[in-house]
């Protein structure tokens, strides 16, 4: 390789870094080498093509199939994301999660902590210090609402954790800006059967990236397959699916 080209090379890298730089700064994350090993296909949609860790992604669903959907493709990234060995902490106001049912995830049960509460204020609370424990991969947390001003030091305490948050926002009163890096829509579209065995199959999703910070909004049609993400073929997508009811 010629001189000329080395420092091209060099200068390319100093860019990169000092872009990864800026992007964590303006609140998109760390950007972990690992970040873009199993996260196809949504790295595509981020700076960097890669998926944003270390940050706030946020959710809204408004019917109980969305909201069941929505906590399965949370819970298929939680597993990417803790690689089997990680720890995560779940909030909300009651059980909904079948606990063996985790290993379809990728994930062992025991590696998840359950919190249930009653007051919105309580989950709050709890969801900004599980956010400043470093001891957590991910953090879960499930309310319906969520004002900007507490969104932003729940951004602030993963900025200075580096723990990944999702926060679920089941039949929100209203869609406003929260201080966040990534908003998400998912939807339940018809499973995908096994080896044309009658019954339930594999879970596939409709997951819409609403919002993205300096990212490319998209959408896909997912199914979740011997632990990975696999995008659904176009006449698989075309089947008819149920409608998410939009409120607000």
């Amino acid at each position: 390789m010629k001189k000329e080209d080395k420092v091209l090379v060099k200068k390319k890298e100093i860019a990169k870094q000092l872009q990864a730089e800026i992007d964590a700064l303006q609140g998109l994350g760390k950007t972990y080498s690992y970040a873009q090993q199993g996260f196809a296909p949504f790295s595509s949609a981020f700076p960097g093509n890669v998926f944003p860790l270390g940050t706030l992604h946020e959710f809204s669903s408004y019917t109980p199939d969305a909201a069941a959907s929505t906590n399965g493709f949370i819970t298929a990234l939680t597993g990417k994301l803790m690689k089997g060995n990680g720890l995560c902490l779940w909030i909300g106001r009651e059980k909904k999660v079948f606990a063996p049912a985790l290993k379809q995830f990728g994930i062992e049960p025991d590696r998840i902590i359950f919190v249930h509460t009653s007051k919105l204020k309580d989950a709050l609370w709890t969801v900004e210090e599980a956010l400043k424990c470093e001891a957590f991969t991910a953090v879960i947390g499930e309310m319906p609402q969520l004002g900007f001003s507490e969104s932003r030091r729940l951004q602030l305490a993963v900025e200075r954790s580096g723990v990944t948050g999702f926060l679920h926002r089941n039949a929100p009163l209203t869609e406003n800006s929260v201080a966040c890096t990534a908003r998400w829509k998912v939807s339940p579209l018809p499973s995908e059967a096994t080896g044309n065995l009658p019954g339930l199959g594999q879970s596939c999703w409709r997951v819409q990236l609403v919002k993205v910070r300096n990212g490319k909004p998209h959408s896909w049609e997912i199914v979740w397959s011997a632990n990975q993400f696999r995008q659904l073929k176009a006449k698989q997508a075309l089947r008819p699916s149920f409608i998410e009811k939009q409120v607000g």
